[in-house]
Parts: structure tokens; sequence; C-alpha cells
């Protein structure tokens, strides 16, 4: 058991873009509860995923890039249509959603408390989440990695919308 987790550690932080993205199903939340169906990733092939690992619900680095992504959800992730922003922490499920209703995010959040998503993504730390982002393209495969994803640059933000942009139009 130990040598397996060890290998998929290792698999994980070797993904790469063009990689077969690692297949999971999570349970997801939104500010209006939680989901009746899990999420699954090959449930969304056909449009873009962006997974957005992160520490902990409601701390100031978490808030800041959670804020900029719902202050620029109509934008940078086409309003949902044919994006789909989906935070992934260790948090469970009524952290996050009380969380997604204070702040009015307007994606979900999955609710990996077990951190298996993390694991197969090499996201995994200590105790919490890696800040670590991955753009997953319309055929499943990684279009873009930012590790870590830098929430106080501009900079992040531009490259995350490019890295969409790209992936929807299948560069």
């Amino acid at each position: 058991m130990l040598l397996a987790a060890c290998t998929t550690a290792v698999h994980a932080q070797s993904l790469k873009v063009g990689d077969s993205a690692p297949d999971f199903t999570a349970t997801t939340v939104s500010k209006a509860g939680v989901d009746a169906a899990p999420f699954t990733l090959t449930a969304h092939r056909g449009e873009v995923v962006v997974l957005a690992f992160f520490p902990q619900a409601g701390t100031p680095g978490c808030t800041t890039q959670m804020e900029a992504y719902r202050d620029r959800y109509a934008a940078l992730f086409k309003g949902g249509q044919k994006v789909t922003l989906v935070g992934v922490s260790t948090d469970d499920t009524d952290d996050l959603t009380g969380w997604a209703r204070k702040k009015n995010f307007p994606f979900r959040f999955a609710a990996d408390d077990n951190k298996t998503v993390g694991k197969a993504y090499g996201a995994s730390g200590l105790l919490w989440h890696k800040r670590h982002l991955y753009v997953i393209d319309p055929q499943g495969r990684i279009a873009y990695i930012a590790r870590p994803f830098n929430q106080m640059s501009e900079d992040a933000y531009a490259a995350l919308g490019t890295a969409i942009s790209a992936a929807a139009a299948g560069r």
C-alpha cells in the first residue's frame, strides 16, 4: 500500500501539459448547498475544466484568490458557459457551503477531505492542499499548470485567461 501511495505521488508530481488529466469523483457544493450528484471529471468532457487547489476556506490568501475568480467570473470563466471552475480543498462541505454563501461565489467547490484528488494532482500537502491550478481541455488533457498559482499577481490571472481561451480553442 505504501509503495502504491509513493508511486501515485511521484506520478502526480510528474503531470505535465498534454497528459490525460486524472479522473476523479468528489462531492461538490455551491452557495445553494451540497450538489445532488457527485462531480466527475469525465462528465465534463467537451468543456474546459479549471481545478483550483487551495489550502483553506476563509483564510486571507484563499479569499483573495476566490474573490478574484468571482469578480472576473464572466470574463475569465465565460460565466460558466463551457468552462467549469472547481475550487478544491480539504475543507468539509459545511465550511465550503457557508463560505460560498457568505462570499456569493458563483462556482463549485470540491470537498477533498481524504485528499484523494489532491494526491492525484500532486497538490496534497501535509495538512492542506498546495495552491496549484490546472486547466483541462475539452478532450480531458492538461492544457496548463500553475504550481504554485500566485493569487497576488495580475500576471497569474492574465496567464490563466490565456490558457482557458487556448484550451477552449483547441490550441
